[in-house]
């Protein structure tokens, strides 16, 4: 249950005020039923996270930890570097 709320604290707060709810905002305001729009939305974020946590286990049986880190770190920091300078 740890990793549950976990995830959901990290999501939730990554989440916020991103391009998905300022497209949702925008269909919902266009008229489209705002429960159509919730389900729709549901089901692709869904489809989303699956794809990506079963890319992520096949990562993770491939390759090892130490260096899945480093990779992650090193974009970070390059994406970091380059909206630094006005690339990205």
């Amino acid at each position: 249950m740890k990793a549950v709320w976990l995830a959901f604290g990290a999501i939730f707060i990554a989440e916020l005020g991103d391009k998905t709810q300022l497209a949702i905002l925008a269909m919902t305001g266009k008229g489209y039923g705002p429960w159509a729009v919730f389900l729709g939305s549901m089901l692709a974020f869904t489809v989303l996270t699956g794809i990506a946590v079963l890319l992520g286990d096949w990562v993770q049986t491939r390759i090892p930890p130490e260096i899945i880190t480093k990779i992650a770190s090193v974009s970070f920091i390059s994406i970091g570097v380059l909206m630094w300078f006005g690339k990205a």
